[in-house]
């Protein structure tokens, strides 16, 4: 069967829905020859109908189009691309193998692909639709009223026992938990199309292994179809859109983790889906022998963000998801990348940062850098834009190196607590820009970070060499499983001491999802490619530490949205702002006096001010004092003489036993001593000044 076609138009890339038709569209600068295949069913080999673009007629510089009259959304298509095949020179035409659309709002998802084969290759969906949002729009709360948490879309609800679990649908169905806890953001793993069955040729058939994470993105518009309860002919992008729309009635913002660094068609031995089919050499960065990649994502290939094309899919993705899919942030994974030139330098003044920071419809969009990529580049506080967060890994490793004693650590960890300026007060950015956080996605879970000093990768099925080996962790006196209450209670303190430094630091913290129960996976710092128990959360855990663990991270995050004090919008100064009556902060020691930096002795005190000079809001708050003690003795802490009428209760003290350990909202405890307050060993605790 042959329709009626038409010119078509060069301005909208991929496929759209016209009064009469569809009309295609994709750039492509060195084929000789572009044509257009329809398929009837997802496991069609072959096309029911081709048309063969015409170079002279169909094509417009270098963006090829054809209008196909009659054809309706729900529509398989792909493109059978022809050209040079001289891998020396970075051409990989291959006119046999079907092509994804890079512009593709949706893939066919309902059946395994085989990406290496002609029979299973994933096929475009002509997609439109008439979603009812309801009057949503993305919340874009304020970065300094922002508590994220880090989860992965799958694995947060999949053994929940609910009807959607591990569905996009699933994630509506875990808003009730969400909001108990009391997070403001949901930071999404990858859901843009990619391939579960990557790995599969690494595993076995006792221990299979599947991509997990996704982090090898197909195509830049599309939600992933097995994300979905109904994936045929795109229905994933209604139950995407519809998992929005209602965490956002819940007041939940979504953040997308993004990867535009590179996609899933590899090295030189990888498949190809689409970029390297349509034009290769202009896609990705290549070597001076253009048969291979450089490989600054340490996956096998890097895309070209420098060049014009690229920077505009970038660009298009972007404004898609954020005025189509209504999301409120991106996560972007390596993101120095981004910053690297078409020799593969790393620049300033990057194109493509420079027009997203500019971009109208993204203006008010959460831009998070994780500032560094696989080749050494690394731009903790120098990431250019002055509206992207970063993740500050500093604030990891030192917040980890402290809480361990490590020797003369504590003056680091008191810049990081305090917002860290050293990093980004000179950029311009503020100490919300910092992205806080003492464990994600890549690395141990909080639980693992307190009972395993070595990693344990071994089911990843490389010999534990994968992953990294410097976590700064302490097993906390046995390594991995125990039935010892006392080394169990231990870890579950030194827990807390964490999360109480989290969530109390100057800058926006990120949790990770399951550490407010004590999430495990058994001590494997890089699970991938764990499509299973290792990395699902286990939500018998949750029913354990109710009253527990998940009962001081749900109180513990109250108190900080509770109180400006933790949410500054400039830097510590370190002196009496203006109008106020005392230093907006005070380290100290155990004397009640200053703090002498680097000490043997980690045992650290600090006041925040509360007055709204100090803190930057238009009434005053409490002041709050933390007292840490890291230390494997008791420190009795005097409390530094700030006026004559400050009267200190105790708030949160992870060495009692719950509920002791954090007091609910408005209520504290009566101090024995008015002028002191003892630190047990490993433990941090909180006091809130009533004044009187």
């Amino acid at each position: 069967m042959q329709r009626e076609v038409g010119i078509g138009s060069p301005l909208q890339l991929g496929s759209t829905v016209t009064a009469n038709g569809i009309n295609f569209a994709i750039y492509s600068h060195h084929a000789t020859k572009i044509t257009l295949a329809i398929f009837g069913d997802i496991h069609d080999s072959e096309p029911v109908e081709t048309y063969a673009l015409d170079p002279i007629i169909n094509r417009t510089g270098d963006v090829w189009h054809i209008a196909i009259i009659g054809l309706s959304p729900g529509a398989l298509y792909g493109y059978y691309i022809d050209g040079d095949h001289e891998p020396q020179l970075g051409y990989r035409y291959d006119a046999n193998l079907l092509l994804l659309d890079p512009y593709a709002r949706a893939l066919t998802g309902e059946f395994e692909w085989d990406l290496f084969s002609k029979q299973r290759r994933p096929k475009s969906i002509v997609y439109t639709d008439t979603f009812d949002w309801q009057g949503d729009r993305p919340l874009n709360y304020p970065l300094r009223d922002t508590v994220i948490y880090e989860t992965h879309l799958k694995g947060i609800s999949h053994t929940s026992g609910k009807p959607y679990a591990g569905t996009y649908l699933g994630m509506i169905e875990m808003i009730p938990y969400l909001k108990e806890l009391g997070v403001t953001s949901v930071e999404l793993l990858p859901v843009m199309e990619f391939d579960d069955m990557e790995y599969a040729k690494n595993g076995t058939k006792e221990h299979p292994l599947r991509n997990y994470w996704g982090y090898s993105t197909m195509a830049f518009f599309t939600p992933k179809a097995r994300y979905a309860e109904d994936n045929h002919r795109g229905n994933q992008v209604i139950e995407f859109k519809t998992m929005v729309r209602e965490l956002h009635k819940a007041g939940l913002e979504v953040i997308l983790d993004v990867v535009y660094n590179h996609t899933n068609e590899g090295n030189e031995c990888g498949p190809v889906i689409s970029f390297k089919g349509i034009d290769n050499s202009i896609y990705y960065l290549l070597y001076e022998d253009k048969r291979y990649y450089w490989n600054y994502s340490g996956t096998g290939n890097t895309l070209h963000c420098y060049a014009e094309v690229v920077k505009n899919l970038i660009i298009d993705s972007l404004r898609y998801w954020v005025a189509e899919m209504h999301v409120d942030g991106f996560r972007f994974d390596l993101a120095t990348i981004l910053s690297r030139d078409s020799h593969g330098n790393i620049i300033q003044n990057s194109p493509l940062l420079q027009s997203i920071m500019e971009d109208p419809i993204l203006k008010k969009t959460k831009m998070i850098a994780e500032p560094w990529d696989a080749a050494g580049g690394y731009q903790v506080g120098e990431f250019p834009g002055i509206y992207f967060a970063e993740w500050n890994d500093r604030y990891r490793d030192e917040v980890r190196r402290y809480w361990r004693n490590d020797y003369d650590t504590a003056a680091a960890f008191a810049t990081r607590v305090a917002g860290s300026d050293d990093l980004y007060s000179n950029s311009g950015k503020k100490p919300y820009h910092s992205i806080n956080y003492v464990t994600a996605h890549d690395g141990f879970t909080l639980r693992d970070l307190v009972s395993y000093s070595h990693k344990n990768n071994f089911a990843n099925g490389q010999n534990n060499i994968d992953g990294s080996d410097n976590n700064l962790s302490w097993n906390s006196g046995v390594e991995g499983d125990t039935n010892d209450q006392a080394i169990l209670q231990f870890r579950k303190q030194r827990m807390k001491n964490f999360l109480v430094t989290l969530m109390l630091s100057h800058g926006t913290p990120m949790l990770l999802g399951g550490d407010e129960f004590g999430r495990t996976q058994k001590g494997n710092n890089n699970t991938y490619c764990q499509d299973n128990e290792l990395s699902w959360y286990d939500w018998s855990l949750v029913e354990i530490e109710r009253e527990d663990l998940f009962r001081f991270t749900k109180e513990l995050i109250a108190f900080r949205r509770r109180h400006r004090v933790f949410g500054r919008k400039e830097f510590f100064k370190g002196y009496v702002p203006a109008g106020g009556t005392k230093a907006d902060i005070i380290w100290f020691g155990c004397d009640g006096h200053s703090y002498k930096w680097h000490e043997a002795d980690n045992a650290l005190g600090v006041c925040f001010s509360g007055e709204k000079e100090a803190t930057g809001s238009d009434d005053d708050g409490k002041d709050m004092m933390i007292l840490f003690n890291p230390t494997e003795e008791i420190k009795t802490f005097y409390f530094p003489l700030i006026n004559n009428h400050m009267h200190w209760r105790l708030k949160i003290d992870t060495a009692l036993e719950s509920p002791r350990d954090i007091f609910p909202l408005g209520k504290y405890e009566n101090l024995v001593d008015p002028y002191s307050y003892s630190v047990q060993p490993h433990s941090v605790a909180v006091l809130v000044c009533v004044r009187g």
